[in-house]
């Protein structure tokens, strides 16, 4: 008898630990549910395909072999592994126990999940999110590839293989030092900005050519020698009076909330926002789910973040 190299079917791990447990061929098509020459037939052939006999069958009975003897315990692994596999594909059919992966900016994530996630949770316990920060073009990229399973970001670029349903929109709110000749204004001219230095992010993101494209309709002065590397980096230079800036929605709620040494004010006349999406490929299994979960997303931000972003309608796919 040789190893032929074949691999084994489930069925026949099955009928093998089944007769290796009743030592009886007999009681174990009774177990089974099937005939007895099958079940014969089914051992004969796990046999000639593991290339070593699995069963001595004598006056007094069956036993098993030192083979099989060895082979026992890889055998009950190998069922238990596939009764998991069935269960958890089960739980995914239903829409529970997923894990996806998602990948939000950086100037997003931490100042949105905070709101959005344990609301989440409780309506869908058993999913789960591996959230990773990247810049929207990469986060895009990352979907098409399949390194992320969705996207939350500002800006996307057409394909008909993602899907994209608009969640919020939010503010881009203008903040000056305190000692700013203009503090204390709620609302200032795009004229009186004139000259004035702003800072941003470094042009790796989306949101430093959003500020920059505001600036040239201004006529105010980007400041690329004095670039942040992060939204609290953006703050800090401000408070040391090292320019003006404009800061998210999002992130003056949630981190000024007594902010002495800034002064957070409105252009006249010029609404400055970025919208905010969710976005899956068309394809993916789960997008019954996504659409369900970016409906969820709207209610919660709606009823948490309604003082300072505006939810969006949704779409049809």
């Amino acid at each position: 008898m040789h190893f032929q190299g074949k691999i084994p079917s489930l069925n026949q791990i099955r009928y093998f630990v089944t007769v290796a447990k009743q030592l009886s061929y007999r009681r174990a098509a009774s177990v089974l549910g099937i005939s007895q020459p099958t079940l014969t037939t089914q051992i004969n052939a796990l046999e000639n395909a593991v290339g070593v006999p699995l069963f001595e069958r004598s006056r007094s009975g069956t036993l098993l072999s030192p083979q099989g003897k060895a082979l026992l315990d890889a055998a009950e692994d190998i069922l238990q592994a596939g009764q998991r596999f069935a269960e958890i594909s089960r739980g995914l059919s239903e829409g529970e126990g997923a894990t996806f992966r998602l990948g939000i900016p950086p100037t997003l994530g931490p100042y949105l999940l905070p709101h959005v996630l344990p609301g989440l949770h409780a309506q869908h316990p058993h999913l789960k999110f591996y959230v990773r920060e990247g810049a929207p073009h990469a986060l895009h990229d990352g979907l098409l590839s399949g390194e992320y399973d969705l996207i939350l970001s500002p800006v996307f670029e057409k394909n008909s293989q993602v899907v994209v349903q608009p969640l919020f929109t939010e503010p881009l709110k203008f903040v000056i030092p305190s000692d700013h000749h203009l503090a204390g204004v709620p609302m200032v001219s795009p004229d009186q900005l004139q000259g004035e230095k702003v800072l941003t992010l470094e042009d790796r993101h989306h949101f430093h050519h959003q500020v920059q494209d505001v600036c040239m309709r201004i006529g105010a002065s980007l400041q690329r020698d004095y670039e942040g590397t992060s939204l609290d980096t953006l703050r800090q230079m401000v408070v040391m009076g090292m320019g003006v800036a404009f800061l998210p929605g999002l992130y003056i709620h949630s981190e000024l909330h007594k902010p002495d040494a800034l002064h957070v004010c409105e252009i006249d006349g010029m609404p400055i926002a970025r919208q905010h999406s969710l976005a899956w490929r068309n394809t993916a299994p789960g997008r019954q789910t996504f659409r369900a979960l970016a409906a969820d997303m709207r209610e919660i931000i709606q009823t948490r973040l309604s003082d300072a972003v505006a939810v969006s309608d949704a779409l049809g796919e």
